[in-house]
C-alpha cells in the first residue's frame, strides 16, 4: 500500500505540471468580478500594507501557498524551494497529505520542512474521509508533531476519490467526527475542498462543529478527476471523469456564500488564483487569505530565487489593485464598495 501512496504522489506533480487539468466549462468567476477604478486614490504606494490577520495573528501578507504536494522523492525539493522562500516572504505554507507520513516512513523529510522556516505557519493535511479509515486523534497528533505544524487542515475530495485507484468511499458520519477532533487535537482545525468548493451551508456546518478556518478551493482551477483520470487505465472511470470535468461551485460564489454565512471564522480563497489582482477580487468580496497552488508549482521545481519572484509579482499585483481603488490596507479592501459582481 505505501508504495502505491508514494507512487500516486509523484504522479500527481508529474501530471499537474505536464497535463491540462483545470476543469473544463466552468470558470472561477472572477472574469465577472471588477474594481472601479479610482483616479484620485489619496494615498501614497509605498505607505499601503498588505498585512493581515489569520487565526488571530498577524501576518505580513494575506498569502497562503496551499497544499500540494510530499510523500515523494521530488516532493522534498519542491517543499524545500517553498518553505525557504515562505520564511523570507512571510507567506502561510500548507503542505499536502500526510497519510503517507504515518504509514510509510520513506520520504517523511518531504513533509518535514520547519528547519527551512522557523518562524512561518505551517499546516499540516489530512484527507478527512481517513477519519472513517483507521485515523483518530493520535494519529493527528503524530502529524502534528513530526511537522511541528502549528494547525492541521482536513481536505474534502469526494469526486476524487470515486476516480482514483481504490479511493476511499465511505464519507459517512464525518461531521461528528471532525467535531470530536477539534475538542481533542490541540491545534486549530481547518477544512478545504481540494477544488469543488465549499458553500455557505456546509460551511457553517463544519464552522458549528469547531473548525477555526474555511479553504473554500472552489472550481475553476485544478480539477483533481482530470488529474485522476490521466492515472486510470479504466475507460468508464475516465470517461466519467471527463464528465464531471465542470463540476463545482465556482470559488467567487464560494467566497460570497461562506462570507455570507459564516462572519468570524477566517476564509481562505483558492482554487484557479493566479494573480494578485485575483487576490485583490477575493478579499474584497469577503477572504481573508488567498492560496496559491498550481500556479507556482513550476517555479517551485526549479528554485527558490523563482519561486521569490513570482511571490513578490504577486506582492506587487495586489497592491497595485489597492492603489488603484484607494485602499490603504487590506481591512480598507475588505470594506471597499468599489467593486462589482457581474453575475
Amino acid at each position: 500500500m505505501t508504495d502505491s501512496i508514494h507512487t500516486r504522489k509523484a504522479e500527481h506533480i508529474e501530471i499537474t505540471l505536464n497535463e491540462k487539468v483545470t476543469g473544463t466549462n466552468i470558470s472561477t468567476g472572477l472574469e465577472k468580478v471588477q474594481f472601479i477604478h479610482n483616479a484620485l486614490p489619496e494615498i501614497d504606494f509605498n505607505e499601503i500594507s498588505i498585512e493581515s490577520k489569520f487565526l488571530n495573528e498577524q501576518r505580513p501578507t494575506p498569502f497562503v501557498i496551499s497544499s500540494m504536494t510530499g510523500g515523494a522523492a521530488f516532493a522534498e525539493t519542491i517543499n524545500r524551494n517553498l518553505a525557504i522562500a515562505a520564511e523570507e516572504k512571510g507567506w502561510i505554507l500548507a503542505l499536502g497529505s500526510m497519510r503517507a507520513l504515518i504509514e510509510s516512513e520513506e520520504h517523511r523529510s518531504s513533509f518535514q520542512v520547519r528547519q527551512y522556516a522557523p518562524n512561518v505557519p505551517i499546516i499540516a493535511n489530512l484527507g478527512a474521509v481517513q477519519l472513517n479509515y483507521g485515523f483518530g486523534v493520535e494519529q493527528c497528533k503524530q502529524i502534528i508533531e513530526m511537522t511541528d505544524a502549528n494547525a492541521l487542515v482536513l481536505h474534502l475530495n469526494t469526486i476524487q476519490e470515486v476516480i482514483q485507484p481504490n479511493g476511499d468511499l465511505n464519507f459517512k458520519d464525518l461531521l461528528l467526527k471532525i467535531e470530536q477532533l477539534t475538542k481533542e487535537l490541540g491545534v486549530p482545525i481547518g477544512v478545504k475542498e481540494v477544488g469543488w468548493g465549499i458553500d455557505g451551508n456546509t460551511a457553517k456546518k463544519l464552522c458549528d462543529a469547531g473548525i477555526s478556518f474555511v479553504d473554500v478551493a472552489g472550481a475553476g482551477g485544478t480539477s483533481w478527476s482530470q488529474v485522476e483520470k490521466f492515472r486510470s487505465n479504466d475507460p468508464v472511470k475516465r470517461a466519467a471523469a471527463e464528465t464531471f470535468s465542470g463540476w463545482g461551485n465556482p470559488t467567487v460564489d464560494c467566497v460570497i456564500g461562506v462570507r455570507e454565512q459564516v462572519a468570524n471564522t477566517s476564509i481562505v480563497a483558492s482554487g484557479g488564483m493566479y494573480t494578485g489582482l485575483d487576490a485583490a477580487k477575493t478579499i474584497a468580496l469577503g477572504a481573508d487569505m488567498v492560496g496559491f497552488g498550481r500556479s507556482i508549482l513550476k517555479e517551485a521545481t526549479l528554485s527558490v530565487e523563482d519561486v521569490m519572484t513570482v511571490m513578490e509579482t504577486k506582492e506587487l499585483e495586489l497592491r497595485m489593485a489597492m492603489f488603484g481603488i484607494g485602499a490603504k490596507d487590506i481591512q480598507t479592501l475588505q470594506a471597499t464598495d468599489r467593486v462589482v459582481y457581474h453575475r
